[in-house]
């Protein structure tokens, strides 16, 4: 199976710059996957501008920065009413919030839920709360999020086969520590969906839910730039 998710990666990594996201179909439903390859590719979690204002928007960062290098952009974890992150997050080495091992009411504490990371040296790490906290990685960018939708090739035991909850939804799933997934869904799908496509389609041996309702996509190639919702940390994927 890695050898397959391999494959499909280096296919549409190696393929036109323009296009740096494709469309699937799984189960009926169409996804949008982007592929990312810590060979050719760099990655930046972020929040807030420099003066402490959490951006918000896909809009309110590209007027801060140069985006000429930005291959596409998605909502990268859950936050709150003030758009924080209410988990671990890490940016550029620093820890901006800890880890949140609270139990609770709402998707982040459907335990387990987990911690998407890159270390220093760029390798990729997705893994349980727990698991990540007792192996205490150094590591440059970091957001919590849950629930978990594949652990260690298995499904998240609380996700039903396809329950009434439908949403439009947005992750990442790992293929191995130097490739990953992120993906939304065109339209509304649930948890059992979302993670199966992870599993089966993509072959990742873990992913985690990133959120629902608010997920949005910004990819500059396709003039897609998704800012109808209030949202919180932002993955920036560029051209290295």
């Amino acid at each position: 199976m890695r050898a397959i998710a391999a494959a499909l990666l280096l296919l549409f990594c190696g393929a036109a710059l323009a296009s740096p996201c494709q469309t699937r179909v799984f189960e009926a439903s169409n996804f949008v996957i982007c592929a990312f390859d810590t060979g050719d590719m760099t990655m930046a979690i972020v929040d807030a501008d420099p003066y402490g204002r959490p951006y918000r928007s896909f809009a309110a960062f590209a007027a801060g920065h140069d985006t000429t290098k930005i291959r596409y952009a998605m909502n990268a974890g859950m936050f709150g009413t003030d758009g924080r992150p209410i988990g671990l997050y890490v940016e550029a080495g620093v820890v901006r919030h800890k880890a949140n091992t609270r139990d609770g009411s709402g998707n982040f504490h459907m335990k387990p839920n987990g911690i998407f990371a890159q270390t220093p040296d760029g390798r990729l790490i997705l893994d349980t709360t727990d698991a990540f906290l007792a192996a205490a990685p150094a590591v440059r960018w970091a957001t919590q999020s849950g629930p978990m939708l594949v652990i260690d090739g298995a499904l998240h035991p609380q996700i039903s086969q396809d329950g009434p909850s439908h949403n439009i939804r947005n992750g990442v799933g790992l293929v191995d520590d130097h490739q990953a997934w992120f993906v939304i869904s065109d339209e509304p799908v649930s948890f059992g969906r979302l993670a199966r496509f992870f599993r089966d389609d993509l072959h990742c041996h873990s992913a985690l839910y990133f959120d629902g309702d608010v997920s949005s996509l910004w990819l500059p190639a396709e003039h897609r730039r998704d800012d109808a919702a209030a949202l919180g940390p932002l993955v920036i994927v560029s051209d290295r």
